[in-house]
C-alpha cells in the first residue's frame, strides 16, 4: 500500500459520489462515499505505521 493508492482511493471516491450526485444514482454514491473513505483509511494506516516506526527508532536510540 502506497500513498498513490490512498491518493487514487479517494480521487475515485470523490468522482464517483459526485457522478452519483449529478445523476441521481444512490449506489453510485453510496460506493464513492465508501471508496474514498477507504482511501482515508489507508492513509491513516500509513501515519501510523510512520509513528511506530518512529517511536521504535526513539527507544532503540535511546537504549542502545
Amino acid at each position: 500500500m502506497t500513498d498513490s493508492d490512498a491518493t487514487r482511493d479517494k480521487l475515485q471516491g470523490k468522482l464517483k459520489e459526485t457522478a452519483g450526485k449529478l445523476t441521481g444514482d444512490k449506489d453510485a454514491e453510496a460506493e464513492g462515499r465508501q471508496q474514498n473513505a477507504e482511501g482515508q483509511l489507508k492513509d491513516q494506516v500509513e501515519d501510523a505505521k510512520a509513528g511506530l516506526k518512529a517511536a521504535g527508532e526513539r527507544v532503540k536510540d535511546a537504549l542502545g
